[in-house]
């Protein structure tokens, strides 16, 4: 019914779905901004806009996927539809990202994430002679401390412990420690994340080819680029505002395990990495078997350790009730802003979108921008990369195949993903509502705008070099 009205109809149509959407995505931006649930708001937003599409376009078109007469009924037909959405998301990134959060909060109640910041930090004290370079330095060890343990706030949390203290005697302002702080988990990167692996599928690809291949060639001169960055901006507004450097907190990072459990949280790292086609292994593994091995590996180390096979059974609880944690934050919200992405697409949000790109001379560099500035904003609106990423990164993969087919080219998903992917991730460091941003604010008993004001120079810099520098690769 819809892809047989007259081609002005359809414009028209389109049109009045583009600005729908915009109504439906601003108010949702609103009750978000406002702190209501984000998974109610995108699961009743998408009802909204799929009810809207249906009115529209006709049953046909909005229950395509799963045919008109799954249910005989209208009303449970929508709801068969978000059945559908979330069935295929809990068996595959799901399943994923439940096993990466299990895995995560199991090393943390062990006490093998303090032993792993407690030598990552070490090297810091080699550049005692420059208070503003050892702060700086902090940014790619914290980077890659982010890859094992891919929590914002808990690391954040960690190095307020670890290392703020340090580089307050060093005569480091509060606000310039905490910055460096927060910007050590600027960048969603590594297997371990599973925005890194929400991006991968999206872009059709293993999470280590989307890794290796797509991030690291962006992040590593990225996090070259933000020392200086860091350095020259915190050293500046020290001097400009004449900030007095006050006494360092005592509390100190306790460090209860042998120091060889810091091996323990990148031990899936290094087994994906090992056992993939990086390497040329005749074994593949995915991240839930390596989350799972290492686990398992894990529970007999702390067996051999205590000798008490019923406390290294009882330690794997961890794992379970981390993965329970992660399904109700995380997953979920993957499972309702796909519905809701589905509503956007559905409503003609992205075919007006692409139209209105290409009687603009956008192209797919220019849609590009205009949605890596969408989701750097609502990151920053929203105080989640999360939110904002898994609600409009569903909707590139559309994106790109209408451009392909209108300019006779394969274009690169990977590309328009990556810069998504890294905006969401960085606009989060931007906001004073964001949970790392308050955390250590709190901590150190600063202003929340105090430590945003401090990143804004740095990050905005870092994401037009990001920009910038994709845009140069995808010509090779």
């Amino acid at each position: 019914m819809y892809k047989t009205q007259p081609e002005h109809n359809i414009f028209f149509m389109n049109l009045i779905g583009f600005i729908l959407s915009l109504a439906i995505i601003a108010s949702m931006a609103y009750f978000l901004f406002r702190s209501y649930y984000a998974q109610a708001v995108l699961l009743i937003g998408g009802l909204i806009l799929l009810i809207l599409s249906y009115i529209l376009n006709g049953p046909e078109f909005v229950f395509a996927n799963i045919g008109k007469d799954e249910t005989n009924s209208v009303v449970f037909n929508f709801i068969s539809l978000f059945k559908q959405i979330t069935a295929s998301k809990l068996s595959s990134i799901g399943l994923l990202i439940m096993s990466i959060g299990g895995f995560v909060n199991y090393m943390k109640q062990i006490g093998a994430s303090n032993a792993l910041v407690t030598i990552a930090v070490k090297p810091l004290k080699l550049f005692r002679k420059s208070p503003y370079l050892t702060a700086a330095m902090l940014i790619p060890i914290g980077q890659f401390l982010f890859m094992a343990t891919p929590s914002a706030a808990g690391l954040s949390l960690l190095l307020m412990v670890a290392v703020y203290p340090l580089l307050i005697q060093l005569g480091i302002s509060k606000v310039s420690a905490v910055s460096v702080i927060t910007a050590c988990t600027i960048f969603d990167m590594g297997p371990a994340s599973g925005n890194v692996h929400q991006a991968a599928a999206l872009s059709g690809m293993s999470g280590m080819n989307y890794f290796i291949n797509y991030q690291l060639p962006l992040t590593i001169p990225a996090v070259l680029i933000m020392i200086p960055l860091y350095l020259f901006t915190n050293r500046y507004f020290d001097k400009k505002e004449n900030i007095k450097i006050e006494e360092q907190p005592t509390e100190q990072l306790t460090c209860n395990v042998p120091l060889y459990y810091a091996a323990l949280p990148v031990l899936p790292i290094v087994m994906l990495f090992i056992f993939s086609d990086l390497l040329g292994s005749d074994i593949h593994i995915n991240a839930p078997v390596a989350m799972i091995t290492s686990m398992l590996i894990t529970m007999l180390l702390e067996f051999a350790r205590s000798r008490n096979f019923r406390e290294a059974c009882n330690g794997t609880k961890a794992f379970w009730e981390g993965a329970a944690e992660v399904f109700a934050s995380v997953v979920t919200l993957i499972i309702c802003a796909e519905f809701f992405a589905e509503g956007v697409k559905q409503l003609g949000f992205i075919d007006s979108l692409v139209y209105i790109s290409q009687h603009l001379g956008l192209g797919f560099t220019g849609l590009s921008g205009v949605m890596t500035s969408m989701i750097f904003g609502s990151s920053v609106l929203l105080g989640s990369g999360n939110a904002s990423f898994f609600a409009f990164g569903p909707l590139v993969p559309d994106i790109v195949n209408q451009l392909s087919e209108s300019s006779a080219e394969v274009l690169n998903t990977g590309r328009m993903i990556v810069t998504m992917q890294l905006a969401a991730s960085t606009g989060r460091a931007l906001s004073p509502i964001a949970g790392l941003i308050i955390a250590t604010s709190a901590i150190a008993k600063i202003s929340p705008f105090e430590v945003v004001k401090r990143n804004i120079i740095p990050l905005i810099g870092t994401t037009i070099f990001i920009f910038i520098l994709n845009y140069f690769l995808s010509l090779s």
